[in-house]
């Protein structure tokens, strides 16, 4: 069955479709995809999984067309972020 497994840092990202077999999982499918020989930091004991948006496990069996993805810690408070759209809107008043 084809799925996709996706991941992404700051200035690299990986969109990985693979075809697996019926009964593969979600730790198989990244480990099939070989993302985490690209990404060598990349931990799946401290990263989360999740299948569209949804937090699954790593033994949570895979459908047909499931995107895995693998999420990254967020290092900083969004509400502390300033919004860069709105500053650079702000630029063009000058």
């Amino acid at each position: 069955m084809q799925i996709v497994v996706a991941y992404a840092e700051a200035n690299n990202q990986a969109w990985l479709e693979l075809d697996v077999p019926e009964d593969c999982c979600v730790r198989d499918a990244i480990e099939r995809s070989g993302v985490l020989k690209r990404f060598p930091a990349l931990d799946l004991a401290k990263s989360k999984v999740g299948i569209y948006g949804k937090l699954v496990k790593l033994e949570a069996p895979l459908q047909p067309g499931d995107r895995v993805e693998i999420y990254r810690a967020i290092l900083v408070d969004p509400k502390l972020v300033p919004r860069r759209k709105m500053d650079d809107d702000d630029d063009d008043d000058d």
